[in-house]
């Protein structure tokens, strides 16, 4: 008999070692398309991967938009700023956050999932220990609250990595819902911060420091919005620390990745996740501060939170709709809907003698939300099929050449992921600075433009019979 025969119970001399899935190790052998595998090995350790990463990420956001609510208390407790400056305090961590991202979208792979999500969560404990201190001294400076606000943005950074990472644990036919739930749950620490500070900073049973007071003698603790999440930071960076993997196939210097950025759609598909994802995290940003100055009789807090979860519960739906449906499809539908909604918030908007509805106003506003969401699942659906049909166009399947076609595919797919939340994160700047520096009415009618340009670039290069690359 030959001595290359297997004996009993023994693996083959080329079997991948068990040990490597364990959590907090590094998987050097990953098939998620091989049916076998995924059935065997590779679901249960990606779904680990995943559910560690959304409360991370969703913290991440919590960092990222706490002053979206924070800034609506300054002057009530007694800073001196102008309603300008409060919403330049709101957009700033936009600016920030979307150039780390930037970075972090190739840096996360590199580095790898449970490095680098442990890494980047830990170090958000800086700007909340800052601001829980700062904020408890109404003489605290403008120049010290934009810095604290720009440190902040890096919390919205982790997006781009968590999702570029997310992506490689599962086969095509699941990314469009694992990294809905991914983005979507993570997205819900905009509702969460903007639901639970008003909460927070009331109870004086959480609060370290000292009491701040409105015009009426009211004490709240502006610092529980801060203070709050840090042990919850530091347990979470542990937990991924210890519990998730680094995938070796994930690991791609940047002189690979960068060819990204010599692909058309590359650029198209960024365009329209601006539209998407843009609109969802610049919307709510700005909403809390938008409602107080426009309809001043109604609470930031019981409202300005509902859009945000609306909009991330329907991006977990949106990427589940787009892999039965199509994403291309599924985006015509959000961009459609979201120009339509925002024309209805300017119906409704304050104009001249008449003090406009708040209800269709909010109605109008929850719309978009809904289809911003929506739109953020299917675009991220539409990417990985995209750069797989451009990069297997001509190949046949079962060769060499086809299979490293697959790899540079699953590279440039991550690669793009994160590149496109990158750039549209800075709606998160843009579209306060503009409440801040145009008229109400002004801005929205240029989103609606723009919506409609998005429309167009979905239909020609994706939706049409004929299309480049359907998707």
């Amino acid at each position: 008999m030959s001595s290359t025969v297997q004996r009993a119970g023994q693996q083959p001399a080329d079997a991948p070692d068990p040990a490597q899935y364990r959590p907090g190790r590094t998987v050097t052998d990953w098939d998620p398309e091989d049916p076998v595998f995924w059935r065997a090995t590779g679901r249960k350790v990606a779904n680990r991967n995943l559910w560690i990463a959304v409360p991370a990420l969703l913290v991440g956001f919590v960092v990222w938009q706490v002053w979206s609510v924070t800034a609506t208390n300054l002057k009530d407790v007694g800073f001196g700023l102008s309603t300008s400056q409060l919403f330049w305090l709101t957009a700033i961590p936009g600016l920030t956050g979307g150039t780390a991202r930037i970075f972090y979208t190739f840096l996360g792979p590199r580095i790898g999932q449970r490095r680098f999500t442990a890494l980047s969560t830990i170090v958000l404990v800086v700007p909340l220990l800052w601001l829980g201190i700062a904020i408890q001294d109404t003489s605290t400076p403008y120049v010290v609250l934009a810095a604290i606000a720009a440190l902040c943005g890096f919390g919205g950074a982790n997006f781009s990595s968590s999702l570029a990472n997310i992506g490689f644990f599962f086969p095509k036919k699941e990314k469009g819902n694992a990294t809905g739930i991914n983005g979507g749950l993570g997205n819900l620490g905009v509702s969460v911060v903007q639901l639970l500070t008003p909460i927070l900073i009331t109870s004086s049973v959480l609060a370290v420091g000292s009491a701040q007071h409105k015009a009426d003698g009211t004490a709240v603790y502006l610092q529980n919005a801060a203070f709050v999440w840090i042990p919850v930071i530091v347990l979470l960076a542990a937990i991924s620390w210890f519990g998730q993997n680094d995938l070796k196939v994930a690991s791609t210097p940047f002189s690979r990745q960068k060819v990204i950025f010599r692909r058309k759609h590359t650029w198209l598909m960024t365009w329209l996740y601006v539209g998407t994802f843009g609109s969802f995290i610049g919307f709510a940003a700005a909403l809390p501060l938008l409602i107080k100055t426009t309809f001043p009789d109604y609470s930031v807090a019981t409202y300005a939170w509902m859009g945000p979860a609306l909009g991330a519960l329907a991006r977990w739906a949106g990427g589940w709709i787009a892999d039965k449906l199509g994403g291309a499809r599924v985006t015509l539908l959000s961009f459609a809907g979201m120009a339509v909604s925002i024309v209805g918030v300017i119906t409704f908007l304050p104009s001249g003698g008449d003090g406009g509805s708040f209800w269709g106003f909010f109605a109008c506003f929850l719309a978009a939300f809904l289809f911003s969401g929506i739109g953020n699942g299917s675009t991220f659906r539409q990417i990985p099929v995209i750069f797989r049909a451009r990069a297997l166009k001509g190949l046949t399947e079962g060769t060499a050449a086809h299979d490293q076609a697959l790899k540079q595919a699953e590279m440039e797919s991550g690669a793009v992921t994160g590149f496109t939340a990158a750039i549209a994160a800075y709606g998160f700047f843009f579209i306060p600075a503009m409440f801040a520096n145009f008229a109400v009415t002004s801005a929205m009618w240029g989103f609606v433009a723009f919506y409609l340009s998005c429309l167009a670039v979905t239909w020609w290069y994706y939706a049409r019979r004929g299309a480049e690359y359907p998707s």
